[in-house]
């Protein structure tokens, strides 16, 4: 297996786990928090779209993600994992996450293993050094919150998943 097919497994594994955390949740779901100062799902959902947009577009030029509604980003901003309205709906949440993991997954295909060690830059270098490294931070990254999710399907009463 080369590592562009790792990462795209890596990717791909992570998606289909968050998208499985979400499948019975409804909409009114997406804003329960497990705790006071926890941040819901729906706030989580757009921070990992954004966040997968900006260090994916920001380090590999040419990838041309789906435009996200007007204001997505500021919607979901530190500044506003505090609040409970303003938000999407699951079927929004879950159409765009999968329409920019495809498109990150997409822009694997066309590296080569030489690309994955060229260094990132911006504030993500810190943490993911080389290419290989932040998008693999990005599989973690979702694996994290969808991690978190299964705390508030327990509070909902959900079935465990997996």
């Amino acid at each position: 297996m080369k590592a562009q097919d790792a990462i795209r497994t890596a990717l791909t594994g992570t998606q289909q786990i968050l998208t499985m955390y979400l499948q019975d949740l409804s909409d009114a779901d997406l804003l329960v928090r497990p705790a006071p100062t926890a941040n819901h799902i729906a706030w989580q959902l757009g921070h990992l779209i954004a966040s997968e947009r900006g260090m994916v577009s920001e380090n590999i030029p040419g990838v041309k993600y789906p435009e996200p509604p007007a204001g997505f980003a500021e919607r979901h901003n530190k500044e506003t994992a505090s609040r409970d309205t303003g938000f999407g709906t699951k079927a929004e949440y879950v159409d765009l996450f999968n329409k920019v993991r495809q498109t990150t997954i997409d822009a694997v295909g066309k590296l080569s293993e030489a690309d994955l060690d060229k260094p990132t830059t911006g504030p993500v270098a810190q943490m993911a050094p080389t290419l290989g490294a932040m998008l693999l931070l990005n599989a973690d990254h979702a694996m994290m919150h969808a991690g978190q999710f299964t705390v508030v399907r327990r509070k909902l009463g959900k079935p465990v998943l997996f």
